[in-house]
């Protein structure tokens, strides 16, 4: 087979232009979806951990009975206090309707029918700094009895939670840096099985080992980024579905998630071509040099 002009040594013909870019084209492609999910659990995660860490949930036991200063309901005495608190925002009693679609899936639809004395539930938001005990202890001073949680322990798990998607991202991630790095040296090693007899004639000559590795390097490099920018712009229709289906939970609109995906994720998926290059080049550097060094 005739070489090109400037390919001397048939590098184009041993590392052929099917395979390889191919291969790291689909490698690039779970790339760019590993790390939109890694930037999809942070940015769900930040929207979750501030509605949750602030929710309040008020427990009153014995709604209807009279306050501790006799003053009126527990109920009633609860609402003032939450009403006269800084701190307190955005306070609701929930419905009787509301607490038996709650407990419906353990005590049925209609939880008056069993006789049992259920407590008051109030839903508000906390938008004061540091914690609640403050409020808790004059809950308790009105309302004898009166539970007050927050949403400190589930901010808690779905920051682990994130965590754990994060690292599991970045595992994927480094999985798939080294499959590529892996295929590219296959690539590299058969092409110089092809090559060998010709390889070892220049390198008799008094070619020298680096103008040798730099020409598989040059070939695998461009193989490399062009399969790489081909999973790369196949990965973002779908990044742009996935934001579409996630858009609910963080809010915004289905529509605009469409045609537009986070700011972090646009500027780091173009990246990837070029770091699918890097690995290229180093890989087959280093494959060749290996090779040559085990020549007699």
């Amino acid at each position: 087979m005739a070489k090109r002009r400037g390919d001397l040594l048939g590098v184009r013909a041993a590392l052929s232009d099917r395979l390889l870019p191919v291969l790291v084209g689909a490698m690039s492609f779970l790339a760019a979806l590993a790390l939109g999910g890694a930037l999809a659990s942070a940015t769900l995660a930040a929207s979750w951990q501030g509605d949750t860490a602030s929710a309040l949930t008020i427990q009153v036991p014995q709604p209807t009975a009279q306050d501790a200063a006799h003053h009126g309901t527990r109920l009633a005495a609860v609402q003032q206090a939450l009403a006269a608190s800084k701190n307190v925002a955005d306070v609701h009693v929930l419905s009787e309707a509301q607490i038996n679609r709650l407990i419906a899936p353990w005590l049925g639809s209609d939880a008056a029918s069993l006789g049992l004395s259920l407590p008051a539930i109030i839903t508000g938001q906390w938008t004061g700094p540091g914690g609640t005990d403050q409020l808790t202890a004059e809950l308790q001073q009105v309302s004898p009895g009166a539970l007050l949680k927050t949403g400190a322990l589930w901010a808690q798990r779905v920051a682990a939670l994130t965590t754990s998607l994060q690292a599991c991202a970045l595992a994927v991630l480094l999985i798939v840096a080294l499959v590529a790095a892996a295929v590219v040296a296959v690539a590299t090693r058969s092409g110089l099985a092809q090559l060998r007899e010709t390889i070892e004639t220049v390198h008799g000559l008094g070619a020298l080992d680096a103008d040798i590795a730099a020409r598989f390097a040059a070939r695998a490099t461009w193989l490399a980024l062009a399969g790489s920018i081909g999973g790369t712009v196949l990965a973002l229709p779908v990044l742009g579905w996935l934001a579409w289906l996630a858009a609910p939970f963080t809010g915004g609109s289905q529509f605009n998630h469409l045609f537009s995906l986070p700011p972090a994720l646009l500027a780091l998926v173009p990246l990837l071509p070029g770091c699918s290059a890097l690995i290229g080049w180093a890989t087959a550097q280093i494959t060749v040099r290996g090779w040559l060094r085990r020549l007699p």
